[in-house]
């Protein structure tokens, strides 16, 4: 029966009413609500709103109902309306009269935004404990390869000499910065709308704080009733924080795809991470990095219908707000299986660093370390670019390298140069060199490494 019952003279249409219903998809939060509940009644009781006796039979049959249906002694009725109508009448089932006072000075919207937020708290270590393992076992590609020479682009054309185990890190550094926004997140969530009523508070005296450390939320409480029931910027950081991760994510599967290519053949996949053709036998795709890539815009959409459904509602709750749900728990399950299907992959791919070291020694990738060789002695750096740029031009000309290129022609553009000069562009050199913090030396890489093993814990 629902929760709203009489005012009204006629039942729901049975169309409008599978309309209404949320329990399809509110039912995963049971035990956020039924938590809820328990710290609600608690604390009804220890301010005498309602008898200390009643209180206690509650949470006891509360706590019975958690069992049961963690246990699959007791299934949901999916006609009820929602979660919170299921539970409360399975308590009045179970005890009565008292189970009907549960409800005393609570209403379903601030029941529902408790709920869905004790939800998504509750999903916090899940989420960030796969974002951390993503985060290690790049560590571990990075620290094999902290010195495998490989070209490193801009516009997706060679640019200069870097190492593999450093553009690796590279990804380490977003998805630590995604750890800190989900930390981020989490300190502004942990706050209890719980006693916000409807929209206006109640005239029961409350311990608002009391149900609030009960809850393990730190007795932290919303400073408005108008807001506790009607915000929901905590879904949408959320939703904004895991659209960031999959482009991480999606950024990091299109270069898998292309170093995967016989073009590039950088990598390759574990059997077990990637799919044939069903007419090419020769075929080996990078299906999950696809997927993973391709299922980004599906996060993303969760995010705009969310700011869709927000974007207009007057205060304070909406029923157009019951639609915060489905989209987080279907950005939430996606990123999920995205973060612990991409980890294994990654962590069983195979690297070629010999393919790496052949596409480094083409390009002239090496063109800035030998107008630095001018600089240092003594050129102005733009003069130096333009002596290093004829260079190329003439290697280009002779099909050569700038390391195959005789000194006779360097001395010919320039007379600073000497013999020196190709130690100096040599691709291994070159990345040593580069021992400014932050930089793909491999002294640096394996800095890089042990600062985010010693940041993260691992």
């Amino acid at each position: 029966m629902p929760l709203w019952t009489g005012r009204f003279k006629k039942s729901l249409d049975s169309k409008t009413n599978d309309f209404n219903s949320s329990i399809s998809f509110d039912s995963r939060m049971y035990a956020q609500d039924i938590k809820g509940s328990v710290a609600h009644a608690t604390m009804l009781g220890k301010q005498g709103i309602i008898a200390g006796e009643e209180s206690e039979k509650i949470v006891k049959n509360l706590k019975e109902i958690l069992a049961d249906l963690d246990e699959g002694r007791l299934e949901f009725d999916m006609t009820a309306e929602d979660i919170h109508t299921f539970v409360e009448g399975e308590l009045t089932k179970r005890i009565g009269d008292s189970g009907k006072r549960l409800h005393t000075a609570r209403s379903r919207n601030d029941q529902v935004a408790l709920d869905f937020k004790l939800y998504l708290i509750d999903q916090y270590e899940r989420i960030s404990g796969a974002v951390t393992e993503l985060i290690e076992a790049i560590l571990g590609k990075a620290e094999e390869n902290y010195d495998a020479v490989m070209p490193g682009y801009t516009h997706l054309q060679r640019a200069q000499p870097i190492t593999f185990g450093h553009h690796l890190m590279a990804y380490a550094s977003m998805f630590s910065r995604d750890l800190d926004r989900l930390s981020d997140w989490l300190e502004r969530t942990r706050v209890s709308p719980l006693g916000s009523g409807a929209l206006a508070g109640t005239t029961y005296p409350l311990d608002r704080e009391y149900a609030a450390s009960l809850l393990g939320l730190g007795g932290r409480v919303t400073d408005n009733s108008l807001d506790g029931v009607s915000d929901r910027d905590y879904a949408l950081e959320l939703l904004s924080v895991l659209s960031i991760i999959m482009v991480h994510l999606s950024r990091f599967s299109e270069e898998i795809i292309m170093w995967c290519s016989w073009e590039f053949k950088f990598i390759e996949l574990d059997d077990a991470f990637s799919t044939g053709s069903s007419i090419m036998p020769q075929k080996k795709n990078p299906d999950i990095a696809e997927l993973v890539r391709g299922k980004s815009g599906r996060v993303f959409g969760d995010l705009q219908t969310l700011l869709t459904v927000m974007k207009g509602l007057p205060l304070a709750y909406n029923k157009d707000m019951q639609e915060d749900k489905e989209a987080v728990f279907d950005a939430l399950d996606t990123a999920l299986m995205c973060i612990e299907t991409f980890t294994p992959m990654l962590a069983t791919a195979t690297v070629l660093p010999e393919n790496m070291r052949r596409a480094a020694a083409k390009g002239f990738i090496n063109a800035t370390d030998a107008a630095d060789y001018l600089v240092y002695k003594g050129l102005p750096f733009r003069d130096a670019y333009k002596a290093t740029g004829q260079l190329v031009a003439l290697c280009i000309d002779k099909e050569l390298t700038l390391e195959t290129l005789p000194i006779s022609e360097y001395k010919a553009v320039c007379e600073l140069f000497d013999e020196d000069v190709y130690a100096a562009i040599d691709l291994d050199e070159c990345v040593k060199k580069r021992t400014v913090k932050g930089g793909p030396s491999p002294e640096c890489v394996i800095s890089e490494i042990k600062n985010m093993r010693r940041r993260l814990g691992l």
